[in-house]
């Protein structure tokens, strides 16, 4: 939604929602045109500014944690440059979309603190939507149908898709962790949380799919003792 996400790209951007309208347009061409600078220069003394206007230093948890969702988004990016082109990978094509813009909604969440220091009004704005955790739930039931049951550990692997959305899926857990540890210092929505924690099992099930769908293999976890047998097993036949 365009009213989570802009505040997000200000947090980004080291400025709060008010100083993306005063601060950021420095003609009036660029008031005309609408148009706000990518510079602000307000970040220059290594702080950066909450939703809620309170200055923190940029190594701070809060943007430790909307750093990892931003790059996790990026990863997510990444993945889509494999799918897109795919029809029959559409579906998840269209979810990950869904997943970037669902992934900036918490980023504004995590640059609000949930407390008495950023106002109501502010923090029913950016309020995380509960029912994205249902809709990744729904999405990972309605792909496991058409999908092998798990017998094994399996490896990133399967594809350039497959193998992408593995590594977007580890961020994830990264983004994860950061969230909580930001939560052991200010309130941060448990939405978000549990979100961040479902999002992980979706991406490993979307891997999955796009495996499958794209005719590829998916590598196991093998033991030792399973390794040398392959391999003792590959040395005999290369003997004959």
């Amino acid at each position: 939604m365009l009213k989570a996400s802009i505040p997000f790209l200000a947090a980004l951007r080291h400025v709060t929602v008010g100083q993306v309208s005063c601060r950021c347009v420095h003609s009036a061409s660029a008031l005309a045109s609408d148009r706000f600078r990518i510079y602000t220069k307000t970040g220059d003394k290594g702080t950066s500014a909450l939703l809620n206007g309170e200055r923190r230093a940029k190594y701070d948890a809060c943007f430790e944690a909307v750093g990892t969702v931003d790059e996790l988004s990026s990863s997510i990016g990444v993945s889509l440059a494999f799918t897109q082109s795919d029809q029959a990978l559409e579906m998840v094509t269209d979810q990950l979309v869904q997943v970037q813009c669902q992934l900036q909604e918490a980023g504004s969440s995590l640059t609000t603190p949930f407390d008495d220091s950023s106002p109501e009004q502010m923090k029913e704005r950016v309020s995380f939507d509960q029912t994205y955790e249902s809709l990744l739930e729904t999405w990972i039931d309605s792909h496991e149908d058409g999908l092998p049951p798990l017998t094994n550990f399996i490896l990133p692997s399967g594809g350039a898709a497959s193998a992408s959305l593995h590594h977007a899926r580890t961020v994830c857990r990264r983004a994860e962790r950061r969230a909580v540890e930001l939560a052991q210092e200010q309130a941060v929505q448990p939405e978000v949380l549990r979100y961040l924690n479902r999002l992980s099992d979706y991406l490993f099930t979307a891997a999955r799919v796009c495996c499958k769908a794209q005719g590829q293999t998916e590598h196991i976890y093998r033991s030792a003792s399973q390794r040398r047998e392959a391999m003792l097993i590959k040395t005999e036949g290369d003997k004959q």
